[in-house]
């Protein structure tokens, strides 16, 4: 492809996504693409490979979105699992944190850390990357969380987690060589963003924020933990997740610093919480960290994972425009039309529909979604979870692909 008809291209989907994303009606609705373990089979390399060989793993993303593009690759290319537990131990350090968002399966070798299971490693070299989570403090450390909790997080719950921080000297080994890993995914992400831009596809600057709460059930308590304390110790629970948001917002505004204008929040604990729960011990915090970003000029891209239906009307409480609200199993319909004209909606697409239909009933599901969810703008296509599998019918992707060009 000729350098000025990528620039055209990456153009003109930077013009799309940013259209949606600012509640107009772009020439096109925007697709987001699929990612995770589609790409490593379609090369014909193992997930070993793919989340190990970091040349292999460029080439298999360059061969997956010259053959399937779309306008927004954003599940494509990541081949690390959260580590926002490690953000928070660097908060302080705004040249470091951002390096921590995502642990690649060598930095997972450096820190021996408890939280994943990587293949080649703890899992057979054909299987999918796993975040697993764990307990790493105990519920009588709830006071020492509060009193500092980035004290807490690098001197007591990491050296918990990771098999190779139980001495000094051992920890001073083991940052070495995580800083030595870092240099090695930077120079890769690089790599992959001029490859990204010689296809056409724009840079739309993503960095990263967290729910506080998810922290703690994230990497601290552990998810059925943390539900329990919520009963058991609520205000300590409340107080912990206030504690949280200021490292959790020097994480996100050292993205910033690096010109990045999107944060990018997953969510975990939503779905498991009633309404009462949600606004008494999940929401506070978390819409106090989006309210911070938007004030800072960034807007917030949020995947609000599991059914988030109990909780929609919320997202009415932030600011028009504030960002993207990526839905997995809600209903983009419904959701599209409560928060027309104020919030920029992505999703829609089952992943069980592409791993599970026909290229027919895919056209078809496009076809009748858009009807209900493009007049208006403020809508990205995407699959409910960028992630697909490996057994997923490459001719479904083109389905979808071919359905929006002709429909969107």
């Amino acid at each position: 492809m000729a350098v000025n008809t990528a620039k055209e291209l990456s153009e003109k989907r930077y013009a799309r996504i940013m259209a949606a994303i600012n509640l107009e009606e772009p020439d096109k609705v925007p697709l987001s693409g699929v990612g995770g373990d589609i790409i490593p089979a379609y090369y014909g390399i193992t997930q070993y490979e793919y989340c190990y060989d970091f040349e292999k793993a460029i080439k298999a993303s360059e061969k997956f979105l010259t053959d399937f593009p779309c306008d927004w690759p954003f599940a494509a290319g990541v081949s690390g699992l959260d580590g926002r537990v490690f953000s928070v131990a660097f908060s302080e350090y705004p040249d470091i944190a951002p390096n921590t968002t995502f642990i690649t399966g060598p930095m997972h070798d450096v820190l021996g850390d408890k939280y994943y299971r990587y293949p080649g490693r703890e899992i057979a070299e054909d299987a999918s990357p796993q975040f697993i989570g764990g307990t790493f403090m105990e519920a009588d450390e709830y006071d020492k969380l509060i009193e500092d909790p980035v004290k807490f997080v690098a001197e007591t719950v990491l050296p918990r987690a990771c098999r190779n921080m139980g001495t000094p000297r051992q920890t001073m080994a083991t940052m070495v060589r995580l800083g030595m890993e870092f240099s090695r995914f930077s120079a890769f992400l690089m790599e992959s963003a001029k490859i990204s831009a010689q296809l056409g596809y724009p840079s739309l600057g993503i960095g990263g924020a967290y729910a506080p709460l998810d922290i703690i059930g994230d990497f601290l308590r552990g998810v059925e933990n943390v539900l329990l304390d919520i009963r058991r110790y609520p205000e300590k629970v409340k107080k912990a997740a206030e504690a949280l948001m200021e490292p959790v917002m020097n994480y996100a505004l050292a993205f910033k610093k690096m010109g990045m204008s999107i944060a990018f929040i997953p969510l975990h604990l939503n779905e498991y919480l009633s309404p009462k729960l949600y606004n008494e011990f999940y929401w506070p915090t978390l819409k106090a960290v989006i309210l911070r970003l938007v004030e800072e000029g960034m807007k917030v891209f949020v995947f609000f994972e599991g059914r988030h239906d109990a909780h929609l009307e919320t997202i009415l409480e932030l600011p028009k425009g504030w960002g993207i609200a990526y839905f997995e199993k809600t209903d983009v319909v419904k959701a599209k039309k409560l928060l027309q004209g104020h919030t920029c909606v992505m999703g829609g697409i089952p992943i069980s529909l592409l791993t599970g239909g026909t290229p027919a009933s895919i056209e078809e599901y496009v076809k009748n979604l858009l009807e209900h969810v493009k007049p208006g703008g403020g809508f990205i296509l995407a699959p409910s979870v960028g992630t697909a599998p490996k057994e997923t019918p490459l001719q479904n992707i083109t389905a979808l692909i071919e359905a929006v060009e002709k429909y969107g």
